[in-house]
C-alpha cells in the first residue's frame, strides 16, 4: 500500500516547473525506499491525477512530487511546508 500524498509547497512547485520549462537535465535527490538517491535527469512533464502530483523524467520514470528532496540545488526544506493562501 502506498503512503498518502503530501502536497508540496507551491514555491517549490514553481521551481520544478521552471526547471521543466528550461528543458535542462539537472541533479536531483529523491526519497525512495526510506533513503535518498541522487540522479541527473530532465523533467518532461508535471501532472496531477486523483490528487497526486507527479513528474515524468526523460528516462521514463514517473516520480511523485512529495518524493523530491531537491532539484538543481534547491532543497524543498528551504520553503515552508505549505503555502499561505492570501485572504481577499
Amino acid at each position: 500500500m502506498s503512503r498518502p500524498y503530501v502536497p508540496i509547497n507551491c514555491e517549490f512547485h514553481d521551481v520544478l516547473e521552471t526547471v521543466a520549462v528550461q528543458r535542462r537535465a539537472v541533479p536531483m535527490v529523491i526519497e525512495a525506499d526510506g533513503s535518498e538517491h541522487a540522479l541527473h535527469a530532465r523533467i518532461v512533464d508535471i501532472t496531477a491525477h486523483e490528487g497526486v502530483e507527479t513528474m515524468r523524467l526523460d528516462d521514463g520514470r514517473i516520480l511523485r512530487l512529495d518524493a523530491i528532496v531537491s532539484v538543481d540545488g534547491v532543497h524543498r526544506d528551504a520553503f515552508p511546508p505549505t503555502c499561505e493562501i492570501p485572504s481577499l
